[in-house]
């Protein structure tokens, strides 16, 4: 039964599942699943539908209908609606008829008159919808039956005028028929205007500030936008856009009838409801109405061949736009529903024979209450001090939970002072040759803090895993770091799938979600060099200048990864299976090595850890705070030498005094103790300690 378990677990694709749910893209599994449906069915039904000359005509149509579309997403994703688009449609077409054929106007000025007229339409209704606050519905639908009357009484007085009319100009007939390298030009337009509308709304101000209106208007106003002019603007939008796509249509056909455009506000809606925008605002997306648009063309083409056309196809896109409101509601209600049961993916992990720690037994992890001397630093003045280290002036440094570098000044650490303010959590610390000090922060990423206080980032991305489904370009949880002796920076992320105050949930998983990173100074670059590691913290150099030890903190072991020489790239165990959780590594003044233990494994937990079925039943159905997960309510330090032998621990048996400890330091013969969950500094009294080592000068060498 474990082995039928353990395989199950490695190979049932469930945290794919996971990963995928939580993409933005996730929204359009409905759209995407119904444009290969429709596609693939009239593929079979007539495999010369998609011949290249009915993909150039096509294209033609697609690229006015995509334009229609996308005013109506715009205007969807801040929370309106527009029906006159359909209406404005026609109106563009007309003006631009009238323009070219009755009026004998260049193309440039029949171009600026169209979208003029567009641009009025939409300023009326952004007008009466943002300023007057007059209901979107009501509005858009008194403007579609105006401007279609108005086109309607055009048409009666000038519609043989308009047809006999033919404009000799080359230009006018190139915007209509022409093509650039094959591809019809109003399609390059139409890629170019929704390539320009989907930097806008990903990556600009203002479409930004149309997402936080369309999301909550009262929430955008408390938060200081205009919500009126940004709501006005998107109308006007709207309008451009559907007047640039009837400009496109009257170039193309020449033509103007009295059903130009009518029930195009339907197609457009459907187009963009399947495509995956939300009728409610906030949630939309310009490639998301592309898609829509090009359901709706191909099906409506297809029912056009098939002769189904006129109130039955209208009948059948409202139909369709019904159903699919209905399975797009049901479905975003029902994905996190699922994501929450899938997410959490426990590995099945078995870890060696827990080993012996009673008093007296004579193990190497013997307990002891050698911790129980200890002074303390900064006693309730501090929170949070997850690692210690010290400048070439005796002074000592420790990060907090507010963001803040504490700097507590030698030689009796009672003064002290805010050294430099970073935000989020800083961790791991290391001095660099140039004394800048180096820090790694949970959820920021790398930085830097020079001599003279200044803050600088130095990394927060590395290049995505090819193959990855979840994007771990972002760094999530840098904990750790030491610096090589050519400057390059080698530093751990705990996880690439848990914020920091998730770290009970990374535990429960015990999966290789973390990693080792390479910053180089040189050039800048950031760069992933090992993978699939089990909540690595505690990098350290090794001393030879071609390895550094790094600890796997679930995974209860530390490694030597090999950076230079004849093993560059290798990785091995140092020691395979410690009695607890390692954190922080740093160098000891005799050459061997300190690693801080943050907590005990428990029977309990090693066992659970071969249940990942257990485990996952447990996070649907237990509160957090009720987990099973790993004890760190007892404080140890060992040191340990170059191939891994254990030579000394140091217990806190009444957890007075260093109930965890995440890190410790070496300095001047005594041992500094940070913890994570502290409020204060440990200090205790090395026996035959050098009193005048420090792991600043032993590394870098005597200050200049």
């Amino acid at each position: 039964m474990e082995a039928l378990e353990r395989l199950y677990f490695r190979y049932f694709p469930e945290k794919i599942l996971g990963e995928v749910l939580t993409k933005r893209w996730s929204d359009n599994a409905v759209p995407v699943f119904a444009t290969l449906l429709v596609i693939g069915y009239f593929l079979f039904q007539n495999p010369h539908f998609f011949t290249f000359s009915s993909m150039v005509e096509t294209s033609r149509q697609l690229s006015e209908f995509s334009l229609v579309v996308v005013a109506m997403g715009i205007v969807l994703l801040a929370g309106g609606l527009d029906l006159s688009v359909g209406s404005v449609f026609a109106f563009a077409n007309i003006t631009a008829l009238i323009c070219m054929n009755l009026l004998g106007w260049p193309v440039w000025a029949s171009v600026l008159a169209t979208l003029t007229v567009g641009g009025l339409c939409g300023a009326i209704n952004g007008f009466l919808i943002g300023y007057l606050r007059i209901r979107a519905f009501l509005t858009t639908l008194v403007t579609l039956i105006i401007i279609r009357s108005i086109v309607d009484i055009i048409i009666l007085r000038y519609a043989v005028q308009i047809s006999a009319g033919f404009p000799e100009s080359d230009l006018w007939f190139f915007l209509g028929e022409g093509s650039i390298l094959g591809m019809p030009v109003s399609f390059l337009v139409a890629v170019i205007v929704v390539g320009l509308w989907h930097v806008v709304l990903t990556r600009a101000r203002a479409g930004w500030h149309i997402s936080a209106v369309g999301g909550g208007r009262r929430s955008a106003y408390n938060a200081g936008l205009d919500v009126k002019f940004t709501v006005f603007t998107t109308y006007v939008w709207s309008s451009l856009l559907a007047s640039l796509a009837g400009l496109f249509f009257a170039a193309r056909l020449n033509s103007a009838g009295s059903d130009t455009g009518v029930g195009l506000e339907i197609a457009a809606l459907t187009a963009a409801v399947l495509g995956g925008n939300s009728l409610g605002g906030g949630r939309g997306s310009v490639m998301k109405s592309v898609l829509g648009a090009i359901v709706v063309l191909v099906l409506t083409d297809s029912m056009v061949r098939v002769g189904i056309s006129g109130g039955i196809s209208s009948m059948i896109l409202g139909i369709i736009l019904l159903l699919v409101v209905a399975i797009d509601v049901r479905w975003l209600k029902n994905r996190h529903k699922i994501l929450n049961k899938v997410y959490v993916s426990p590995a099945y992990f078995r870890l060696a024979d827990l080993p012996e720690t009673d008093a007296g037994s004579g193990s190497p992890y013997a307990l002891n209450d050698r911790l129980k001397d200890v002074t303390l630093i900064g006693k309730g003045e501090i929170e949070g001090p997850e690692d210690v280290i010290f400048d070439r002036s005796d002074n000592l440094y420790c990060p907090n939970r507010h963001g803040d570098i504490i700097r507590f000044f030698a030689p009796d650490y009672k003064r002290w002072e805010v050294f430099a303010h970073i935000g989020g959590h800083p961790l791991g610390m290391a001095f660099d040759a140039a004394e800048n000090l180096n820090v790694c922060i949970g959820g920021m990423g790398l930085y830097r803090i020079s001599p003279d206080r200044t803050v600088s980032k130095l990394t927060d991305e590395t290049k995505r895993t090819l193959l990855s489904v979840i994007d771990d370009s972002r760094l999530k949880l840098a904990d750790d770091l030491d610096i090589a002796p050519d400057g390059r920076i080698f530093f751990s992320e705990a996880t690439i799938r848990y914020d920091m105050h998730d770290w009970a949930t990374d535990a429960l998983e015990s999966r290789g979600n973390g990693r080792l990173i390479c910053y180089d100074p040189r050039d800048g670059s950031t760069q992933t060099i090992l993978r699939n590691l089990q909540f690595p913290n505690g990098v350290c150099m090794a001393g030879d200048g071609q390895s550094l030890l790094f600890a796997e903190t679930w995974g209860c072991r530390i490694n030597r990864y090999w950076f230079e020489g004849p093993k560059k790239g290798t990785c091995e165990p140092v020691i395979g299976n410690l009695p607890g959780y390692p954190d922080n590594i740093n160098r000891a003044s005799d050459g061997n090595f300190w690693v801080a233990l943050v907590g005990m494994r428990t029977p309990a937990l090693d066992l659970m850890l071969r249940m990942p079925g257990v485990r996952k039943r447990m996070a649907k159905r237990v509160a957090q705070d009720e987990w099973l997960f790993p004890n760190i309510n007892t404080g140890c330090v060992l040191k340990f030498g170059q191939t891994g032998e254990i030579l000394e621990s140091y217990w806190d048996l009444g957890g007075k005094n260093h109930p965890m400890v995440t890190s410790m330091r070496e300095h001047k013969g005594y041992l500094y103790l940070g913890g994570l969950y502290n409020d204060r500094i440990g200090r205790l009294k090395l026996p035959n300690a050098d009193p005048l080592w420090t792991s600043q000068a032993f590394y870098w060498g005597d200050k200049p």
